[in-house]
């Protein structure tokens, strides 16, 4: 490998890292009421391979999905028509960012009494571990998910948080047609991540986290690959 050492093994480049993200599969359903991705070829190999006529042929596929689908990034334009959208997200707040994960596994409504120090999460991404993502793909998933309530989100605010996730369905309780934690933690221009999953992996701090969407504009949330970096 040119300007650099190869590994010495798989472990070497995979161990110090957790994949945090849902894959996305062809009808999974990521909320209740929504659609699930179609994704299908445009191009088969056997097309590009006729199109061609070298002996080299090529896939090119195609997705059909709502752009809240598998884990994702909410930016503050998804509930406030004047924030910035996720091609305008500040990359400050996505990429190595220091990683404080709160343990919340037991409750349903999730509030400030679960953060022992608000004053450590200054900057930070706040993760909070909920164990819901054990759902992931069934029934029970999509029914009865734990949820953030507005004393957490206005917590989280004043802490000066870089960024908010969960490993549930929804930072809010879905059948509160206020959406306060979208509204309180959004209006402060802090991105929010939802259905994150693997967070028992986590230390409660010290791992970095990285959460790109791609630079899409005009749309208010997009999926991640979200990547922790353990320390």
């Amino acid at each position: 490998m040119r300007g650099g050492t190869m590994p010495r093994n798989n472990q070497d480049m995979t161990s110090r890292h957790v994949d945090l993200s849902h894959p996305i599969k062809h009808g999974m359903i990521t909320y209740p009421g929504l659609p699930g991705p179609i994704i299908s070829t445009y191009i088969s190999r056997e097309e590009s391979a006729r199109k061609l006529g070298s002996g080299v042929s090529y896939h090119l596929g195609r997705i059909e999905m709502v752009v809240t689908s598998g884990t994702y990034v909410d930016a503050p334009y998804h509930f406030h028509a004047g924030g910035v959208d996720v091609a305008q997200l500040p990359l400050e707040r996505l990429v190595e960012v220091r990683i404080v994960v709160i343990r919340a596994s037991g409750r349903t409504a999730i509030g400030p009494e679960v953060i022992d120090n608000p004053g450590e999460l200054w900057g930070k991404a706040v993760l909070v571990h909920t164990g819901w993502s054990r759902h992931w793909g069934t029934a029970a998933y999509l029914s009865g998910s734990p949820y953030l309530t507005q004393e957490f989100a206005e917590m989280v605010v004043e802490a000066n948080i870089a960024l908010l996730g969960v490993d549930s369905l929804n930072v809010d309780d879905i059948e509160d047609s206020t959406r306060p934690v979208h509204h309180t933690v959004l209006g402060s221009g802090i991105p929010l991540i939802e259905h994150l999953t693997n967070l028992n992996q986590l230390p409660d701090q010290g791992a970095r986290l990285t959460a790109l969407p791609a630079p899409v504009h005009g749309v208010g949330s997009f999926p991640v690959r979200a990547v922790a970096v353990l320390p």
